[in-house]
């Protein structure tokens, strides 16, 4: 069952406004950084529920969802 993970994000702003996530600190205080961002999107996350901006990432090689919903950042975890 997936579930909705809470994690502190380090972000950069550009200069027009775009939110651009650097890193990710999960649970156990490890942080991973943020290989590429592939794609930003309003979507729902529909493994867990809620909805915001969706931006697809490259974390260590593999591809996976980041949401920002509102002023928080969280994660579809298994």
């Amino acid at each position: 069952m997936n579930k909705k993970v809470y994690v502190e994000v380090t972000a950069a702003f550009s200069p027009e406004g775009t939110v651009i996530p650097l890193t990710v600190k999960w649970q156990d205080g490890t942080v991973y950084e943020v290989d590429r961002v592939l794609d930003i999107r309003r979507a729902a996350a529909l493994k867990v529920g809620g909805c915001g901006l969706r931006y697809t990432c490259r974390i260590l090689g593999q591809q996976t969802y980041l949401f920002l919903d509102e002023d928080r950042w969280f994660v579809e975890a298994r």
